[in-house]
């Protein structure tokens, strides 16, 4: 069946994480001495190149990242924040939209980020992780359709029933691509890295290195006029103007 993308408004916006909310990959970010080897088997996933399952769990037992080690991840999650995070989701939802974040990356430090941008825990997809009694790695959730590739479709269809449709979606990566059927538009953000095969299969893009730049792409004019009327949001408008 051939697909419509859909133009504003819509009900529900949804984030991916590493690359698009944030300017870095938790896994690599921890990846220490494996971070050559971590990097190249996330870019051959990215790229579409191999499956997520085939390098999702080889990344972490590189990796063994400790609960410690996770929580900095998640910190360093928020210090790389890509700017106006806070404001464009604050803006989505004074205008009544959902906003969930989607991400193959570990739940616990995703979280992190989540709670800056005013994201509920409830509205966070990512993959569990588990520690021993000492906070050592103990593995993750292999169940999570975030670990494996067409996980993301797999996990908005499943959530479909409590999202206001329709759906956006934003991220940079081959299984944000993947998704793009359950989705009224997908946007490729090419702000932090140009997958250029993403880029190009995209209902539209987003190469600006901030996310204020999303706000045309997720609102019409008349949401914006709205959004101009709230206190508050004179910062993302004014950021978002010169992109517009």
């Amino acid at each position: 069946m051939q697909r419509f993308p859909q133009q504003p408004p819509y009900g529900t916006v949804v984030f991916d994480c590493d690359s698009t909310l944030s300017s870095i990959e938790g896994v690599e970010y921890l990846a220490g001495a494996h971070l050559q080897e971590v990097e190249a088997l996330t870019q051959r996933a990215m790229d579409g190149l191999v499956p997520v399952e085939a390098v999702f769990g080889a990344r972490l037992e590189l990796v063994q990242p400790s609960a410690a080690e996770v929580d900095r991840a998640g910190r360093a999650y928020v210090e790389t924040a890509v700017p106006h995070g806070p404001e464009l989701c604050a803006g989505l939802r004074a205008l009544g939209k959902q906003v969930w974040i989607l991400s193959g990356g570990l739940r616990p430090a995703v979280l992190h980020l989540a709670r800056v941008l005013g994201i509920d825990e409830q509205d966070v997809y990512a993959v569990g992780v588990e520690f021993d009694a000492q906070g050592q790695y103990a593995g993750f959730d292999t169940e999570s359709p975030m670990a494996r590739s067409g996980g993301k479709l797999e996990m908005l269809q499943r959530l479909s029933p409590r999202a206001a449709e329709p759906i956006a979606l934003v991220g940079d990566g081959i299984t944000d691509l993947e998704a793009a059927p359950a989705c009224g538009r997908f946007i490729a953000f090419g702000g932090v890295e140009r997958r250029e095969a993403v880029l190009e299969a995209a209902d539209a893009r987003c190469e600006a290195p901030d996310l204020a730049a999303l706000l045309g792409l997720l609102t019409t004019a008349a949401e914006r006029e709205e959004l101009s009327s709230l206190t508050g949001h004179e910062p993302l408008l004014r950021a978002a103007a010169s992109f517009l």
